[in-house]
């Protein structure tokens, strides 16, 4: 386990509400500027799916609601708006939560996830996609 482990991928058993609130409303206008940019959008989509998903265990949800809140907050340790490097941390950091949370992003994420890209695709907008 590395520091960054530590700091990200153990709080406590509960999603923090703040985290959580901004997650719900920045994700996707977050995610519609960098999805071209991280090479695993479905599988980040369907931990967005997870992370809010009521058979989801808590800490779970922590996990992934804490990445998923580094995601959205523009001014982290490489800022968002430079270019290519800008979301550069952001994928580290969610590459390493989803990976340790795999086994909980289930086929039905998965599919909603698909689901929401192909309606992207087709021209809706993130939000819209929900």
């Amino acid at each position: 386990m590395t520091a960054l482990d530590g700091e990200i991928l153990e709080p406590d058993d509960t999603p923090d509400p703040k985290a959580e609130h901004s997650v719900r409303t920045k994700f996707w206008k977050t995610f519609g500027k960098a999805a071209g940019k991280i090479p695993f959008s479905e599988e980040l989509v369907a931990a967005y799916y997870c992370a809010f998903d009521s058979a989801t265990p808590t800490r779970v949800k922590a996990i992934l609601i804490g990445a998923l809140a580094y995601f959205v907050f523009p001014l982290d340790t490489i800022p968002d708006f430079l270019a290519i490097v800008g979301f550069s941390d952001d994928i580290a950091i969610l590459s390493v939560a989803i990976s340790t949370v795999r086994n909980n992003i289930t086929d039905a994420h998965r599919q909603a996830a698909k689901a929401t890209l192909k309606r992207m695709e087709a021209g809706e907008t993130p939000w819209d996609a929900r």
